[in-house]
């Protein structure tokens, strides 16, 4: 029971579906892959990798004295074909062609690597193409390795004659790399290689982050969602301890109106001090002066009980 659990869990379901709505929501990632892989192909073909050049000529092989040529003849050289193109890329063949040539910077295994023999198929005629950076000195080696091998096939194979059918020609375009192949084959791989990783980070997440996560893997009903924003209260602290500022926390209308209240209240009693201040100054003036005139001491001062009761009555006011 153990086991089967395990291999139950090991199983993951994708939904083709929503891998497709995925990379088409990232179509714009994988047309950018595509594109820097196009733009590097182009780059790398055009600037990096090596032109080559080749040049090919071709030979017909007669195996019969007379001038006169029977199905019987046609039969056996076609099969004696394939026995030819070994003999071309013999070892006997190309370092004859080195020593003759004084090629010291070739040898047997590179020029092989350069030579290439292909016969025509139900014919007697054999291509030999031989590819180098030069296109000149590919023509020359095509046309050495072509001498070379019609005298050792007369020789040992006992031929009348291999004529040629084309001389070597000289290439005026590299036949590789092709740029356009390049470019093609990098935007597709810059296009899969985007797409791949998106599948792959799609597949390594196993965070939840919606309900139907929830019912899906946990097999459990959500009966509510409370929205969050842990990311911008984060944001905000470190911005906060950044600059060296405490941040203080938010307040409401109510809690604001409530402060309000009582700044009103101290307001109004210090506004009615000072009026009750002011007019005990102004009285005692008024009483000296008088004083000074008559010779009698008069006094002005307001009464302090009624002044409490006023000061009362507006305190109450203030609070209402």
């Amino acid at each position: 029971m153990d086991v089967s659990s395990r291999r139950e869990d090991d199983e993951i379901e994708i939904d083709l579906g929503e891998v497709f709505f995925l990379l088409l929501s990232r179509i714009w990632m994988i047309a950018l892959c595509g594109i820097l892989g196009a733009v590097a192909a182009f780059l790398i073909s055009s600037f990096v990798v090596t032109e080559l050049y080749q040049s090919t000529t071709k030979v017909y092989i007669l195996n019969n004295d007379s001038g006169n040529i029977t199905t019987s003849d046609l039969q056996l050289g076609t099969q004696l074909t394939k026995d030819y193109v070994v003999m071309i890329t013999s070892r006997s063949v190309l370092e004859k062609v080195i020593e003759d040539n004084a090629l010291t910077d070739e040898t047997y295994a590179s020029l092989e690597k350069k030579t290439s023999v292909k016969a025509t198929n139900d014919t007697r005629i054999v291509s030999i193409t031989v590819t180098d950076p030069s296109p000149v000195k590919a023509q020359y080696l095509a046309n050495e390795i072509r001498k070379v091998a019609a005298e050792r096939i007369e020789e040992v194979m006992n031929i009348e004659a291999v004529n040629t059918v084309d001389e070597a020609n000289l290439p005026t375009k590299p036949s590789s790399p092709n740029v356009l192949k390049w470019v093609a084959i990098g935007g597709l791989l810059g296009a899969f290689a985007c797409a791949g990783v998106i599948l792959i980070s799609f597949l390594m997440d196993d965070t939840v982050k919606t309900s139907e996560d929830v019912e899906k893997y946990l097999n459990m009903s959500t009966l509510g969602m409370i929205p969050v924003k842990e990311e911008e209260k984060h944001g905000k602290n470190q911005k906060s301890g950044k600059s060296g500022r405490t941040s203080r926390p938010s307040r409401s209308a109510e809690d604001d109106e409530e402060e309000a209240v009582p700044r009103r209240r101290e307001n109004s009693n210090r506004s009615a001090s000072h009026s009750r201040r002011g007019s005990a100054a102004v009285a005692k003036e008024r009483s000296a002066s008088m004083s000074d005139e008559t010779g009698l001491v008069i006094d002005l001062e307001p009464d302090t009980g009624a002044e409490q009761e006023e000061d009362r009555g507006s305190t109450e006011n203030a609070g209402n």
